[in-house]
């Protein structure tokens, strides 16, 4: 029975295996469930140490066109869904290989301490046959010569996977040449015969200068590391193309190039050294520097099919978007740590659930991505040559990768930008806000916005959570405003943006390293037993002082608790008092989730918009807290009858409550603030300052004092205290400064007269009471003393 399975037919989850590598699949019997796959493993620097495997074990990028004589690491993985136990025995068969050919099958290095590679993977599938501490699932293939280019001459290895209750069968195919050296790649793919221009823009990007630059002792890397005054053998590993550890190789690689010519590292890098090797020995200077060949594989098949895509062979070449490729030399923390970084972020592991969904996978994998972004920039690349990548038909899913982000041959929108970021483009937002100075956090806008528009929220059928409104958040748009115009942060104004903060470069040795900022995408850690949590704030520090350690840094109050918390803190509180009103009440803040529904008011569905926005930015208020706070308040007044045109104060929050303990319905005219609910006339906004109980009866004092004991209302008894009426002034101060609050009662002429003097201030909102009960009415104004 043949279960050879289409691409869309494999776990949504993931395919990480290169285009071209796709693998068959027969069986005995049907294992409906089981649904292998041949993937060839990468193998980084990283998982040599992390794994304590041997420096001599060679690095790979998981390509299936290799050299002559390099490691393939094989892997037979099964969806998680299939017992492990079931899973009796699995043997290997290399059942084609080029005539001549004396290569075969040997055990892996690879033990079962070793994961699958792609972190994604790891959640849908596992190693096959992990049995008594052997993995069977794994075998190295070292092909030990090059097929023919004109015929189908390639390695083809077949896994037979044994369950209890039948064997599968898979294959793969690998194909094995030699490296000929940019200069043969530049002949069709330097624009000259009508293929797309790739070798020109690449030769322009670091990877193409990155070795003559070292041994010329010039300044380089992408963040203008020191001038290079050593070289060390391991450098040549990933800044060269084809080199290897292993000396055996004939793959016509740096390596071997080297080794035969007899060049060495100079021991003095100085500027004339590239040019005296280009000159004494031009062979091996054709392989240095990171060329299309690192990515691609050999080239010597693909180079003589001459475009031939008939051919049982086409293209002879490995065309890999899986982060293996990138990181057979990005993941070597700490010099080179963006790929282990990105091994720890979310990205990694970015959520599979829309994934078969055309208007999702431009944001959740990484071909629908760059399909999206190429369709936006009509920035046609070399990948139309050889896939379907550009149109959004590809429905499979790849996380959120290198080359998800990054153009590797240097086709990027503005040309040549720093960092080889796909596009710098404007982004539109959906409610028509045209964002054009993010900087380089214009590409993550790109999807790091809300799908949904606050002004048609309340009357689409879908109400689904607006995701990730991070750049609305940030730019202050698309909450539901009713109609009023609310405050905005400055943080849009910041250079780059989302960059400037979620990337922040922080060193080697700090204990967060490789696991907050740069490339894990990461503002806070979460420590360890023996290691604080950490919010990387320096970038935060730039604007607002070092004595900014934390993103809850305490903020004026603006949640109603009567003191100064943390604006995180605060930004939760008014979450949950706006969960609170809303159909579900404390069963809202409990599960920190609201349902809207068809049967919710317009009011509850504006408000419940706002809740969502808030929640979903993910921030607690850090991108844009005015606007946060602004929403929730607004949303807060606008369920309540609380009048708003600006920001809540203290009292108007409390208020609020105050209203909730008491009112089921607070929309009911009962719960108004001037409503009176008791027989001794003291509507609610009074009861609320005393925090009686609206519904009490007392006798009111014929003078309009009210005195009460406690919470009990009283009329003249001992051991009351008298409530007069009162004036409370608020005013913003800054530290070293002090304040006088000054009073006149009548604006038309008089002298103004110092109510209190000498009020130091805190660099917080001061509230300050004054009695106004024996003057008809009275202005304040407060003055600033140096």
């Amino acid at each position: 029975m043949n279960l050879k399975p289409s691409i869309k037919t494999l776990p949504i989850c993931l395919l990480a295996v290169a285009l071209m590598a796709l693998a068959a699949v027969t069986t005995a019997k049907a294992q409906t469930n089981l649904q292998p796959q041949i993937v060839l493993r990468p193998l980084t620097a990283v998982d040599r140490t992390t794994y304590g495997l041997p420096s001599s074990t060679e690095l790979s990028g998981g390509l299936s066109t290799v050299g002559v004589g390099t490691a393939v690491y094989l892997e037979v993985e099964v969806n998680t869904n299939f017992p492990a136990s079931n899973i009796t025995n699995v043997t290997w068969s290399l059942i084609a290989k080029p005539g001549g050919s004396a290569a075969f099958l040997t055990n892996s290095p690879l033990g079962t301490n070793v994961p699958i590679y792609e972190p994604s993977d790891r959640l849908a599938y596992q190693v096959a046959g992990q049995l008594a501490g052997r993995t069977f699932g794994r075998m190295l293939l070292r092909p030990d010569i090059a097929g023919s280019a004109l015929v189908a001459d390639d390695y083809t290895v077949e896994a037979t996977i044994y369950t209890t209750t039948g064997t599968t069968n898979v294959t793969q195919t690998i194909t094995a040449g030699t490296y000929l050296g940019d200069y043969v790649c530049s002949l069709c793919h330097g624009g000259s015969v009508g293929v797309t221009n790739t070798w020109v823009p690449w030769s322009q990007t670091l990877h193409a200068q990155i070795f003559s630059g070292e041994i010329d002792g010039l300044i380089v890397g992408p963040l203008g590391d020191s001038v290079q005054t050593t070289m060390s053998q391991s450098c040549l590993q990933c800044h060269t193309t084809g080199y290897s550890v292993n000396t055996n190789v004939a793959d016509g690689g740096f390596s071997a190039l080297a080794a035969q010519y007899g060049w060495t590292i100079p021991t003095v890098l100085t500027n004339s050294n590239w040019a005296s090797m280009q000159t004494n020995y031009p062979y091996v200077a054709m392989l240095a520097n990171v060329q299309c060949e690192s990515c691609h594989g050999p080239g010597s098949q693909h180079a003589s099919l001459f475009g031939n895509t008939n051919s049982p062979n086409w293209p002879g070449v490995s065309v890999n978007y899986t982060s293996g490729d990138c990181n057979q030399c990005h993941d070597d923390a700490t010099h080179h740590p963006y790929g282990t970084e990105w091994l720890h972020s979310v990205h990694a592991v970015a959520t599979t659930i829309p994934v078969g969904k055309a208007n999702c996978v431009g944001c959740h994998t990484g071909y629908g991505f760059i399909a999206r972004i190429e369709s936006i920039t009509n920035n046609v690349s070399s990948l139309t040559n050889y896939d379907s990548i550009t149109t959004n038909d590809n429905l499979t899913y790849l996380p959120i990768n290198c080359q998800t982000c990054h153009e590797p041959h240097g086709i990027t929108i503005p040309t040549n930008n720093p960092h080889m970021i796909r596009a710098l483009v404007s982004v539109t937002l959906i409610d028509g806000t045209v964002v054009t100075n993010a900087g380089e956090g214009l590409l993550c806008m790109e999807c790091h916005q809300s799908h949904l528009a606050a002004s048609s929220y309340a009357t689409v059928s879908t109400r689904n959570d607006p995701m990730g409104p991070q750049a609305d958040m940030l730019e202050g748009v698309n909450g539901y405003t009713y109609g009023l115009v609310l405050p905005s942060s400055d943080h849009a104004s910041i250079s780059n943006t989302c960059v400037a903060c979620h990337m922040q470069i922080i060193a080697s040795t700090d204990p967060a390293f490789l696991y907050a900022g740069s490339h894990t995408f990461n503002v806070d850690w979460a420590g360890t037993a023996t290691n604080p949590p950490e919010d990387l704030v320096a970038a935060c520090q730039v604007c607002h002082g070092s004595t900014l350690t934390s993103f809850n840094f305490p903020v004026e109050d603006f949640d109603g608790a009567g003191v100064t918390e943390g604006v995180q803190t605060q930004v939760q509180t008014l979450l949950n008092q706006l969960a609170e009103l809303l159909p579900g009440g404390e069963n809202n803040v409990i599960s920190n989730n609201i349902s809207p529904s068809a049967s919710w008011t317009a009011p509850q569905l504006e408000a419940a918009y706002n809740y969502l926005f808030v929640q979903d930015d993910g921030s607690l208020g850090v991108h844009n807290t005015a606007y946060a706070v602004a929403l929730l308040q607004a949303s807060i007044a606008n369920l309540t009858g609380i009048p708003y045109s600006g920001p809540l104060t203290s009292s108007e929050i409390a208020y609020y409550d105050w209203q909730t303990n008491y009112f089921a319905d607070l929309s009911v005219p009962q719960a108004a603030p001037d409503y009176v609910n008791n027989a001794s006339g003291i509507p609610n906004w009074m009861m609320a300052n005393l925090g009686l109980n609206p519904f009490s009866n007392a006798e009111a004092a014929t003078n309009g004092v009210i005195y009460f004991n406690g919470k009990n209302i009283v009329n003249g008894a001992t051991n009351t205290i008298a409530i007069y009426t009162a004036a409370e002034i608020d005013f913003n101060t800054q530290t070293n400064f002090t304040y006088t609050i000054q009073g006149i009662s009548a604006l038309s002429g008089g002298i103004w007269q110092n109510v209190s003097t000498n009020i130091p201030g805190t660099g917080g909102t001061i509230s300050y009471l004054t009695p106004t009960r024996n003057n008809a009415q009275m202005f304040f104004r407060v003055i600033t003393n140096p």
